[in-house]
């Protein structure tokens, strides 16, 4: 049998770890890659402590010539890329006029460029892979701008119209593309948040609940194609709400109750 591999970068911490080590107890071949060389490193040999299988490197997703590489060497270990994992993110949470437009322009360049950089570079090596899955990380921030949280919210709406557009036009292919939707997760990212929406609606979800959740996404395929996956009963609350609501209604919601 063909060995499976999965491409996940932000892996060295937190969602990207906790997949990562569920999809080599799955047997798959795992590519981690990550800005935090100590991360990965840790990573890589808890992976081969346990029988798994793992290539690591450093990625800048911002950095195409960086993709292209990791790309590369990746697929050469089995000859295929059945999923893409574009979990690499950054945030910063605050009032939006008092967070530095450096540090805003640079969400934007992960948290979107990046997913563009590698779905563009990873493109033919899904085309060459029947079946071929990309999974983008997506959040629950991006059902209804969320005060506090403007700049992320938005990368993560335009990561969803991303999502949305390659399901159709790679749907030709065979590719799969589709977006995951936590609400807050218990990570490093955010234990120094400070937004209203957090305050009232908690953190309930673990890098390893999302974790299973991202594997059953990308290795079930559903008979009625699926673009969107609400991870976390949260998320699907919250996703049900604004969808039935009018929009006046949803907006109050948002300034009255996870703005203050």
């Amino acid at each position: 049998m063909t060995t499976r591999s999965v491409f996940i970068t932000g892996a060295a911490a937190g969602i990207g770890r906790a997949t990562a080590l569920q999809f080599a107890r799955e047997g798959f071949h795992v590519g981690i890659y990550d800005v935090d060389s100590r991360g990965l490193e840790e990573l890589s040999q808890q992976i081969l402590a346990a029988g798994g299988s793992v290539r690591a490197g450093l990625l800048d997703v911002t950095n195409v010539d960086q993709w292209r590489s990791a790309l590369e060497e990746f697929y050469n270990d089995t000859d295929s890329l059945d999923v893409l994992i574009n979990n690499a993110g950054i945030l910063s949470s605050g009032k939006f006029a008092e967070i530095p437009l450096m540090r805003q322009k640079l969400i934007v360049d992960v948290n979107v460029n990046g997913v563009i950089n590698g779905s563009h570079t990873a493109y033919h090596y899904l085309r060459d892979t029947p079946g071929s899955v990309v999974v983008n990380l997506c959040s629950a921030s991006a059902i209804y701008g969320q005060a506090d949280l403007a700049t992320y919210g938005a990368t993560k709406a335009a990561v969803k119209s991303l999502t949305e557009a390659l399901d159709i036009e790679w749907s030709r292919h065979g590719i799969r593309v589709i977006a995951v939707w936590p609400l807050f997760v218990k990570t490093a990212m955010t234990e120094d948040m400070d937004a209203a929406s957090i305050r009232h609606l908690g953190i309930h979800l673990t890098p390893e609940d999302v974790a299973g959740e991202i594997f059953k996404a990308a290795t079930h395929r559903p008979k009625i194609p699926k673009v969107h996956y609400d991870i976390g009963f949260g998320t699907k609350v919250f996703s049900i709400v604004t969808k039935l609501s009018p929009n006046m209604v949803t907006r109050a919601f948002n300034r009255y109750y996870l703005s203050s």
